[in-house]
């Protein structure tokens, strides 16, 4: 009985050890090794919103290969203090925690990290559960890949329209050239978009989309180039 009770709390201790190491070994693998899928890519082939198309675009492209004022034009809109955080923005955490507390509603406060994370390792539903899961691998990510690492994955992994994800195949798709030509404005355009790329359209903008890709165009200007200087 007692050598019962000892191996299966060896095997229990063997299991936990598993369930911390496993992440951790998958955030470093990937700090080398592109994605071929992600879960968020995953989610909308098992789930698809309504339209989603059947062929779906992607290219991958390394950070090099992506105009500055692309990665520039995403942290304007996305995550100011990107190049700063250690992948939590902890001031928003606490606004967001008010916010919910008083309205009862789960709010974002998500670093550009936090949503490479959602998108690459998690479900897209909103919950605190998933909000935990969603910092501990962000902090993961910043402590074992860099900072272009992030970005890289971000921009080659999220939604700018249906079934478009990446920014080479955005860029192919919208503007018929390469992600590494994209303008100042083409990138506010396609940054412009990230927060519902169903109901904000690179190809028509509604006025609210001009309206953002002018603040995000004024915002870039105001960081400068040397905010983020890979």
């Amino acid at each position: 009985m007692k050598a019962s009770r000892c191996s299966i709390r060896k095997w229990l201790i063997r299991m936990l050890l598993a369930l911390i190491l496993f992440p951790v070994l998958l955030v470093l693998a990937l700090r080398f090794v592109d994605p071929a899928v992600w879960m968020w890519q995953i989610q909308r082939e098992l789930n698809p919103p309504t339209g989603y198309p059947a062929n779906t675009h992607h290219t991958w492209v390394p950070l090099e290969q992506i105009s500055p004022a692309m990665q520039l034009a995403v942290i304007a809109a996305e995550d100011q203090k990107f190049p700063y955080h250690w992948g939590l923005d902890l001031d928003s955490i606490a606004d967001a925690l008010s916010d919910n507390q008083e309205g009862g509603n789960i709010r974002g406060a998500s670093t550009l990290t936090q949503q490479t994370a959602k998108n690459l390792f998690l479900w897209s539903a909103k919950s605190y559960l998933r909000k935990g899961l969603e910092a501990g691998f962000a902090v993961m990510m910043e402590l074992l890949w860099n900072k272009q690492r992030i970005l890289e994955v971000y921009l080659n992994i999220v939604e700018f329209g249906p079934g478009i994800y990446g920014v080479e195949a955005a860029s192919q798709t919208y503007f018929h050239k390469s992600a590494k030509r994209l303008s100042t404005t083409e990138a506010a355009r396609l940054a412009a978009v990230l927060p519902n790329p169903y109901r904000l359209s690179v190809a028509r903008p509604s006025n609210y989309v001009w309206q953002r890709v002018r603040w995000i165009e004024n915002q870039m200007r105001l960081l400068g180039p040397d905010h983020w200087n890979p």
